[in-house]
């Protein structure tokens, strides 16, 4: 039986996950979510067991939602993929590669127009990757084609530690003059760094 996450619940996934990485128990890296918890509850209120789900190097939480095993989930962060998590089954997948799976996410929302398919896909990015050519490609494109597909572009201000907008020198992003139904927007702050817990140095 699919679990029901609260914010709550989500919360003490990822602390959990902290806990483990600062004893040196997870040795490799990992991005921590905060902060995303309601807005996340909210949108997968309307994603669909059949659908497809691609995200960047931060998906613990699109994962659990989705309704994959919560310890499935911690055992592939504690073997060292936390930011590769992959589970086929599940429909879900993401890459640690900026913007990697948005080109796989619109092949696939062809492939499922193509073959007439109920299912449809949900691509979430960050505020700096929505800038970058490949981002604005595959926003044309999937708009251009009309395919199932949502972006979900989840704006914390920051890439690493540089600010979005402060890099592309510009008060706003080309994302927030558009209005779009295919593309959903929410901002956000952490209380984590980039990657890690705060609390241990890796390399």
């Amino acid at each position: 039986m699919k679990k029901i996450w609260t914010s709550e619940l989500l919360v003490e996934f990822e602390t959990r996950v902290a806990e483990k990485f600062n004893l040196g128990e997870i040795r490799a890296p990992i991005h921590l979510s905060d902060g995303t918890e309601e807005e996340l509850i909210n949108i997968f209120r309307d994603v669909k067991e059949e659908d497809w789900i691609f995200c960047s190097w931060r998906s613990h939480y699109q994962c659990l939602l989705k309704g994959v095993p919560e310890e499935e989930v911690f055992k592939e962060i504690v073997n060292g993929n936390s930011i590769t998590l992959a589970f086929p089954e599940y429909r879900v997948f993401s890459s640690a590669i900026v913007g990697g799976s948005l080109p796989i996410a619109l092949g696939v929302a062809l492939s499922q127009k193509i073959a007439k398919s109920a299912s449809k896909v949900w691509c979430f990015l960050g505020d700096m990757t929505s800038e970058t050519g490949m981002a604005q490609t595959c926003f044309e494109y999937a708009k251009n084609h009309e395919l199932p597909i949502t972006f979900v572009i989840e704006d914390n201000g920051i890439s690493t530690v540089t600010e979005t907008r402060q890099v592309w020198n510009s008060p706003k992003l080309r994302y927030e003059n558009v209005s779009r139904e295919d593309i959903l927007t929410y901002k956000y702050k952490s209380k984590y760094p980039h990657s890690g817990a705060g609390k241990r140095v890796e390399f």
